[in-house]
């Protein structure tokens, strides 16, 4: 929809008005040249309604060097002119996916119409949630920085998002979550992980994520490092390792363990890589789950057994704890 000017005749707006078209995504006020920019000067270009209370932005990254997109769902009530905040919950998506894929494969649109927040789903690429590497020397592109510094910024100076704060990913974004809520303490009052791979150093995981990374065309050795030669950068992006950071953050996560399908998944060979790669990350929450009860940090956990890497899991865990990251972040029902 095109954005409204303020030069629209009253009879213009009034009519589309009564098309149902939301005139709270694209107030005036919120016109390219007066959005503010994040400390780095990422900027939003373009900013395109999808509905009433969902619209698209694209942001200019210098974090990544070129320019990403985020997806965002706001409230009843919300307005671009706003004198409020609302509580924000950020989620992100697994890998081969994009910004479009907690709305496209799941129904988080709906969830989020019945409370009184923000939603915002990144960009991710192929990321793997962090700052690449690139052989020690660093540079773009910068995922975590993109996340925690840009997305947030330009959220909460120009779209009334709060300093409270929630995430949730699935798959690599599962991992993303975790890892974000133990590198930056405070950020997150609650963080939760639907099938994210949370131990990244236990036996055969660093060649599985490698192989994986391969696979989506990338150098999988400039992301993290090389395993076992830049260790001290596998253990700082590790969230088995950052485990003792977490304490005091709300903490959920949850997975397939047995390589079987579970409720609502297709039928599948056994060797179908979406039962292989489940039952290596139930492994690792596993793990996970026992670092955090040998440190005695408080968690919610859903080792549900059978399962497969998909959407049908992942949609039925979302439900299970939604309720707990809105209470987290006060995110009243509307």
């Amino acid at each position: 929809m095109a954005r409204l000017h303020q030069f629209r005749p009253l009879s213009a707006i009034v009519a589309l008005g009564a098309l149902g078209v939301s005139l709270a995504i694209t107030d005036s006020a919120h016109a390219q040249g007066a959005r503010r920019a994040a400390d780095d000067r990422a900027r939003i270009t373009s900013q395109k309604a999808l509905g009433a209370r969902e619209f698209d932005i694209t942001i200019q990254s210098p974090a990544l060097g070129t320019s990403a997109h985020a997806r965002v769902l706001v409230p009843k009530g919300w307005t671009a002119g706003a004198k409020r905040t609302w509580p924000v919950l950020y989620a992100y998506h697994g890998g081969h996916d994009n910004y479009t894929s907690w709305t496209r494969s799941s129904d988080i649109a709906g969830l989020a119409a019945h409370y009184n927040v923000i939603v915002v789903m990144p960009d991710g690429a192929n990321g793997s949630y962090t700052d690449w590497y690139n052989y020690g020397k660093g540079g773009v592109p910068k995922w975590e920085t993109f996340h925690t510094v840009e997305v947030r910024q330009l959220m909460e100076r120009n779209y009334h998002a709060g300093g409270v704060r929630a995430a949730i990913g699935n798959s690599s974004g599962g991992q993303g979550a975790i890892t974000y809520a133990a590198r930056h303490p405070g950020m997150f009052k609650y963080a939760a992980s639907l099938s994210g791979i949370l131990s990244m150093r236990t036996p055969g995981i660093p060649p599985l994520l490698m192989l994986t990374n391969a696979g989506n065309e990338q150098d999988p050795f400039a992301i993290w490092g090389t395993p076992g030669v830049d260790e001290a950068n596998w253990i700082a992006h590790d969230p088995l390792a950052l485990a003792p950071k977490l304490r005091g953050t709300g903490i959920f996560f949850s997975s397939g363990t047995t390589g079987r399908p579970g409720p609502g998944d297709p039928n599948v060979a056994p060797w179908d890589i979406g039962l292989l790669s489940e039952a290596a990350t139930g492994r690792t929450n596993m793990d996970f789950r026992d670092r955090l009860n040998q440190l005695k940090i408080r968690y919610t956990a859903d080792l549900y057994g059978d399962g497969r890497h998909n959407w049908p899991a992942w949609i039925r865990e979302t439900h299970k704890i939604w309720p707990t990251l809105m209470k987290a972040i006060g995110a009243a029902k509307v």
